[in-house]
């Protein structure tokens, strides 16, 4: 079998497997399950270490969704069994990653390289982008998955006035530990396959490991800037009939934070673009 038609057919195999299995699991619907069998051929075709990233997302993210589910069914107004997600949701937590994967893939091809602004300055930003991409999906999941199930009082992150459990903008202490770590395993996702995909230099190959504190970063920074854009553009309210924090307006509902400008998506949406930017920029000056 030739060698450039290898990565493509392990890339079809593994995600053909992997969207099944979520499929059947409740993690994605049909057209979630379509979608990710899409983005996961696309990143694991053209980079190994691109598509390592997206599967620590996907596995550890939908793992923690399903961890105290009677209690986040009694709080989270949208809950889902399994916390199934449709097209859209997986588009919008991969589509911008999976830009720069293909750009990246039409500057050098599935070659891998290491971080190093000297050798390309380009592709050690789009490579950059793709770690805070998925720093940010981790991170913001983490928080919101384990933040919902902490005992601690959430705080709105734009007054630090108490809120609900379930407010968008709000924050705990364990959440934003849950951010960190993360975004980190993001960072030991790329940092361990390089370690079998790439050949650098001793003294740029050590200087990989701050990816590690750089994804950590990232993936408080991308929970942060959700939180502060859930805080704003995105309505909260209380309603007295399901007893619930909600995500629209209504005669039974009562205004706790927000306007109506974002939905989740939105949100998500901003969050990850400008936390793909800064970590772009902070590896092309890093490295």
């Amino acid at each position: 079998m030739e060698k450039h038609l290898i990565q493509p057919i392990v890339g079809l195999l593994i995600s053909s497997a992997i969207a099944l299995r979520a499929y059947r699991r409740k993690s994605l619907d049909l057209s979630g399950a379509l979608a990710g069998f899409i983005v996961l051929t696309i990143h694991i075709s053209l980079n190994y270490r691109f598509g390592a990233m997206l599967l620590a997302f996907f596995f550890t993210s939908s793992k923690l969704t399903k961890v105290g589910e009677q209690k986040k069914r009694k709080l989270d107004a949208e809950f889902k069994e399994g916390g199934q997600r449709n097209w859209v949701q997986v588009i919008f937590n991969s589509g911008i990653a999976s830009i720069l994967v293909i750009i990246a893939w039409k500057l050098t091809g599935s070659q891998d390289q290491c971080l190093d602004s000297k050798e390309s300055g380009l592709l050690t930003a789009l490579a950059g982008g793709i770690i805070g991409h998925y720093c940010c999906c981790n991170g913001d999941t983490w928080s919101s998955e384990l933040g919902i199930l902490s005992d601690e009082q959430p705080r709105l992150i734009t007054t630090f006035k108490p809120v609900r459990r379930g407010t968008n903008g709000g924050v705990t202490k364990t959440g934003l530990l849950a951010a960190a770590a993360g975004g980190c395993v993001i960072g030991l996702a790329f940092i361990l396959v390089g370690f079998l995909t790439t050949r650098c230099t001793s003294d740029v190959a050590l200087k990989q490991l701050l990816v590690i504190p750089i994804s950590t970063v990232a993936g408080v920074l991308g929970s942060v800037i959700d939180s502060l854009v859930g805080a704003t553009l995105q309505f909260s309210g209380f309603c007295s009939v399901r007893n619930k924090v909600v995500g629209k307006a209504g005669a039974t509902v009562k205004k706790i934070s927000g306007l109506s400008i974002l939905d989740n998506n939105g949100v998500n949406l901003v969050s990850i673009f400008l936390t793909t930017l800064l970590t772009s920029f902070a590896c092309l000056y890093i490295f």
